[in-house]
């Protein structure tokens, strides 16, 4: 097995697009353009190994912060086949002039509600949730189009997904980014910045903002019955470091997002009585690629 360094990764979730929410999704604060930057491995298969604390929002929507780490383990065939945890499992069916088309499958962690976090939570959290219930992992099943352009600096990207299981409305993301290097070719430093929105059916919002009878009971929350549209409009930004000549002892990303509730899920009472639209997160990545054919 020939090992090679990985020049930018998951530092991504997400999220989230930065993605919404460490328990709604994959990590916020996670720019889709560092996840992928760099040249690709000419290898047949690559395996990336990664590690990311992210200091952000407990559950979408929520005003307390939470530690969590994510691990990030992504399996790529040629440019084909891709598979980790906040991109999913997903084939390039049409990969061709900066077109990338095909089928996709995502999941999305639970919501506890004693804490609000997701399975990787360390410390902090929230006990607003007490009361709503836990909301089970989903899945999420649909497609994706990616142009890229500008010698693959400049990407926009689209996905459209089913849920099921914890979920069971339909979620729509569309993000752009721009990403580039500085530095000495040898090792350069990367950069990333990108533009995201999500928008969803009346189930999913329902399922994470609204508040039936029995909830409001149970919290004091006025009810609150979701509609669909916008969720949530978002920024995010990394700079990676590749570590010893050429990346070889792999690299360190530094990334942030911030993320804004739109009036779908920022009318809710849980929201308007217990959490806040304007959402910021924070991390750190460290990660090491081997490839082999």
């Amino acid at each position: 097995m020939t090992r090679l360094p990985l020049p930018a990764l998951l530092p991504i979730l997400a999220l989230a697009t930065a993605m919404p929410a460490l328990a709604q999704g994959v990590a916020p604060g996670v720019p889709v353009s560092a996840q992928r930057a760099g040249p690709p491995t000419p290898k047949a298969w690559s395996l990336t190994l990664a590690v990311a604390p992210v200091f952000a929002p407990a559950w979408q929507g929520s005003r307390d912060q939470a530690l969590s780490i994510f691990p990030d383990i992504r399996l790529n065939y040629r440019d084909d086949v891709f598979f980790s945890i906040p991109d999913g499992l997903g084939w390039n069916m049409v990969n061709r002039d900066g077109w990338k088309l095909g089928p996709l499958v995502k999941l999305r962690f639970g919501r506890r509600e004693s804490t609000g976090g997701s399975p990787f939570l360390v410390t902090g959290g929230s006990e607003a949730l007490r009361g709503m219930g836990d909301v089970d992992l989903a899945g999420e099943v649909g497609g994706f189009a990616q142009w890229s352009f500008a010698q693959r600096k400049g990407r926009v990207r689209a996905e459209v997904r089913q849920g099921f299981g914890g979920h069971e409305g339909v979620v729509a993301d569309i993000t752009a980014s721009w990403s580039d290097r500085f530095g000495k070719p040898t090792a350069p430093w990367v950069w990333s910045a990108g533009l995201r929105s999500t928008f969803a059916g009346r189930d999913y919002v329902q399922t994470y903002f609204g508040v039936t009878a029995a909830q409001a009971r149970a919290t004091g929350l006025p009810v609150y019955r979701a509609d669909g549209g916008l969720v949530s409009t978002g920024a995010n930004g990394s700079l990676t470091k590749p570590l010893g000549r050429g990346g070889r002892d792999g690299a360190v990303t530094v990334f942030a997002g911030y993320d804004r509730l739109a009036d779908a899920a920022a009318d809710s009472s849980l929201i308007v009585q217990r959490g806040k639209r304007d959402q910021f997160s924070v991390g750190l990545s460290y990660g090491y690629r081997f490839s082999w054919d």
